[in-house]
């Protein structure tokens, strides 16, 4: 499955992005804000695509112009979700790497995956997070219709082996199509 946009692709992960992806998610500003940690070696990547983001509904985040990988966004649904959700709902996540900043690229693949998720994979609601800190990951959310629902503080995070203070975001199906923000 690919996702065009306007500027991008969402496609696939596959073993050959790993220099990219280590390329990108070895910046301490990018892994460790969003909750998981830097990427040590090429190795490092390649395992993490073929353990965490080879799985379905998880996109590598490429420019048109090359199908690059940039970054990630994926859409966990039900229980695969990080919080606790119905299965007919999704929680979004993304990252796209320190030289593509500022360009609304990253807003352009969440409209475009929230779209996907509410047409053709008929989720009723779509979920965010973001941690205290992630400026960049709230504006993003609040650019794309989402709204902030609830703060959960103190919450244990094993990737990073810490406490941290999350804010929840949502939005639903109806809200989406009123707004119709693509």
């Amino acid at each position: 499955m690919i996702i065009e946009t306007k500027r991008l692709f969402l496609r696939p992960w596959v073993r050959e992005d790993a220099e990219a992806l280590y390329e990108y998610a070895t910046e301490p500003l990018i892994g460790p804000v969003a909750g998981w940690p830097v990427h040590t070696s090429v190795e490092n990547s390649r395992e993490i695509i073929e353990n965490v983001l080879a799985v379905p509904e998880t996109y590598a985040v490429c420019l048109k112009q090359d199908n690059r990988a940039i970054g990630s966004i994926g859409l966990l649904i039900g229980d695969r979700a990080n919080i606790k959700i119905a299965p007919d709902e999704a929680e979004i996540g993304y990252w796209i790497g320190m030289p593509f900043w500022g360009q609304g690229l990253i807003p352009e693949a969440v409209r475009n995956l929230v779209r996907y998720g509410f047409e053709v994979l008929q989720v009723k609601r779509i979920w965010c997070g973001y941690f205290d800190g992630n400026e960049k990951s709230r504006r993003v959310q609040e650019k794309c219709g989402f709204r902030y629902q609830f703060t959960l503080k103190d919450v244990a995070w094993p990737l990073m082996n810490d406490i941290r203070t999350e804010h929840i975001t949502c939005i639903t199906r109806a809200e989406w199509e009123l707004t119709n923000i693509l």
